[in-house]
């Protein structure tokens, strides 16, 4: 048997964890060695699971990992507990997975990073604000890592790939299987100039149990995490607890009291998440440990709806009814009342500034300023 093998059916085997591996290459020397003793050398070091005792399964899926692996050895990796280039952050937390299956560049995962999360259905200010502050971070010397998701996740590493760096996605699902398919084309980018990252076999369908278990490498990965937009039972919520645990930042974008996709972050902040303005406040915090960053860069600041430009300014009566707009969303008949105009000439106004880019449609037909500035 093969030393490849070995750490395939060890890390297979039910309740092997880190520190069982640990007894076992000290007791036994190698994976190989301690795939060869017997269950009742198993016992006397007090492990009571053994590969021959676990079932068919584990022969068919280390056959499988096998063929994935040799399919393409340039890119398909496995990184082992014992392997020299093992993330080292991860290694410190308190259960770091005994074997990560790699498609990409393994190395990159030794590089300082930072995990950018939030919702899947993002509000267009926080779809620009990952997609701004991934690209701005990653030129500044700073890996994103984030979960493969739509929303936030997506364009974090849109906004890396796109900015010409590398991005790192941790997936809850074997690496031959993409979810959401929705993302093939974002996965295959991933792989090609980053890597793409999972703790389980290929051929693992993403069950619902598999992504709070890889939110726990998403936040080890990393020295900090940067909550985008999260609503109060946000998966993300659960990345940042994980994070503050292991001992990592917690950063946090607030947002408009009005919108439920900033509610999560609030709560963080009121916790002690550090509140996040503009890049340069991650970049206070961890800079000093990725060495000279922003050098000739310009940070991005929060968005609250997108990025802004220069155009020509509209008249008085229309810099009247923006101007009562703000930044939280609001009705025709506030807006009606706040301007002192009819309800039909702040409709037929605020086609016109939609139309434009000044104002964006929302939800029970509500209005906000755009990102459109003049």
């Amino acid at each position: 048997m093969s030393d490849l093998e070995a750490w395939l059916k060890l890390t297979r085997t039910p309740g092997i964890d880190a520190a069982a591996v640990e007894s076992m290459l000290h007791h036994f020397g190698s994976a190989e060695q301690a795939t060869a003793a017997g269950p009742d050398a198993w016992r006397r070091i007090g492990l009571a699971s053994h590969p021959d005792r676990a079932g068919p399964e584990i022969a068919a899926d280390v056959a499988i990992a096998l063929e994935w692996l040799q399919a393409d050895p340039v890119r398909h990796h496995l990184l082992t507990l014992a392997s020299a280039d093992y993330p080292p952050l991860l290694r410190r937390i308190q259960d770091p997975p005994v074997a990560l299956f790699i498609d990409g560049n393994p190395g990159l995962l030794a590089e300082p990073q930072l995990a950018v999360v939030g919702s899947r259905n993002p509000s267009p200010g926080g779809r620009d604000n990952a997609f701004a502050f991934a690209g701005f971070l990653s030129r500044c010397g700073l890996l994103i890592t984030s979960g493969l998701a739509l929303g936030v996740d997506s364009q974090a590493h849109r906004g890396a790939l796109d900015d010409g760096e590398s991005t790192i996605a941790v997936c809850g699902t074997g690496l031959d299987v993409v979810y959401p398919r929705a993302n093939a084309e974002l996965a295959s980018r991933i792989a090609e100039h980053g890597a793409l990252v999972s703790e389980f076999f290929p051929g693992t369908a993403p069950l619902r149990g598999n992504f709070p278990r890889r939110n726990r490498l998403i936040s080890g990965l990393a020295l900090g995490v940067l909550v985008v937009e999260a609503a109060l039972r946000s998966g993300s919520l659960i990345t940042a607890r994980l994070a503050a645990e292991q001992g990592r930042e917690v950063f946090a974008i607030p947002g408009s009291i009005h919108n439920p996709m900033a509610r999560g972050c609030h709560r963080l902040i009121r916790e002690g998440a550090k509140l996040v303005e503009s890049a340069e406040d991650v970049l206070t915090e961890l800079g000093p440990l990725v060495g000279s960053v922003g050098d000739n860069v310009t940070s991005p600041v929060v968005s609250d709806q997108g990025p802004q430009e220069s155009p020509e300014a509209p008249d008085a009566e229309y810099m009247r009814l923006l101007d009562a707009c703000g930044s939280d969303p609001v009705s025709v008949d506030q807006l009606a009342e706040r301007t002192k105009l009819t309800a039909a000439e702040v409709s037929s106004m605020l086609l016109i500034l939609e139309l434009q880019g000044y104002v964006e449609s929302g939800t029970g037909g509500r209005y906000t300023r755009a990102g459109k500035r003049f």
